[in-house]
């Protein structure tokens, strides 16, 4: 019990922290406000009127703390702003989106995990030799080669070439492989290097040579010994990428048109539309906490080696 509220104590501050980095990151960008939230309506040279009516209805004359206050207090509940190329709540943007986003993160996070622990493993039983030095040049090709390249390729590829799926997607389960495919194989040159050198640290291990001494077959060890033992830091390198995976799909949902918010942030960068871009990091941000918190306790709770002393 100590350990979780210790957890939830560090994941609290860091929240607070990151909020706060956020919202400087919005206060310090260049331009008036007012003068942005004008153009991204379309209005490309406004009146002093019009400002002035922006600035009051933004109350961006307020003090920042006062300012900083009200946004966490709005944030805290879900309020991320107004999207000022659209007009609707950033909130309500991201909701409509948010389905299309998960389903190709879930994707993605279940083919890099099954990924990595198919090359990890199979490096690891055939270490330092042919099957462990393919393993290795598969993931070192897909930890160069850019997801953009990877997603082009594979359209130009598969689907106008060979007529396999669509060239746009429609954010359904119909669609999503390839690009939840395109964005987990870069997380899976890493992961599995991570799962191939912890196992073979496991196999080293005394435990091992008595379970092999009472005639544990090569199988029986890697997947009752080993594995158990070399799971932790392959978990910890899952729960910190989780987040990636979030933050790489606004590339990955551009080239393949995914219906997603990350596509729509990128809009947004291209519109200058601050509000979308800072709810967006927020969102990574606590996912980021979220996971790194879940994948923690889940491998104290795994290895009693990681829990802290009563």
């Amino acid at each position: 019990m100590i350990t979780v509220l210790r957890r939830l104590g560090q994941a609290a501050i860091t929240l607070a922290a990151a909020g706060a980095l956020v919202f400087g990151m919005l206060a310090v960008t260049p331009g008036d406000p007012a003068q942005r939230v004008l153009t991204a309506r379309g209005i490309q040279e406004p009146s002093p009127a019009a400002v002035a009516e922006v600035r009051a209805e933004l109350r961006l004359d307020d003090p920042l703390p006062v300012r900083f206050g009200r946004w966490a207090g709005d944030a805290v509940r879900g309020d991320l702003g107004v999207s000022w190329r659209t007009g609707r709540p950033v909130s309500a943007e991201f909701t409509d989106r948010l389905p299309a986003t998960v389903r190709l993160t879930a994707a993605a996070l279940a083919l890099a995990v099954g990924l990595a622990l198919l090359l990890g493993t199979v490096a690891a039983l055939g270490a330092r030799r042919l099957p462990d030095t393919l393993c290795r040049a598969i993931a070192l090709a897909f930890l160069v080669v850019p997801s953009f390249v990877l997603g082009v390729v594979l359209l130009d590829v598969l689907v106008v070439r060979a007529g396999l799926g669509r060239v746009i997607a429609d954010g359904t389960w119909a669609t999503v492989f390839l690009p939840a495919l395109v964005l987990a194989l870069g997380s899976v040159a890493t992961w599995s290097r991570v799962l191939r050198t912890s196992l073979l640290e496991a196999g080293s291990a005394a435990y091992l040579r008595v379970a092999a001494a009472r005639g544990a077959s090569r199988t029986r060890q890697l997947l009752v010994h080993q594995l158990p033992n070399a799971i932790a830091p392959f978990l910890t390198m899952v729960g910190l990428g989780t987040a990636s995976l979030i933050g790489g799909a606004a590339i990955v949902e551009s080239v393949f048109t995914w219906p997603g918010i990350g596509r729509f942030t990128v809009e947004a960068i291209s519109a200058r539309d601050m509000p979308v871009i800072v709810g967006f990091t927020l969102i990574a941000v606590v996912a980021y906490v979220v996971a790194s918190l879940v994948i923690d306790l889940l491998c104290a709770w795994i290895d009693p080696r990681l829990r802290e002393p009563r």
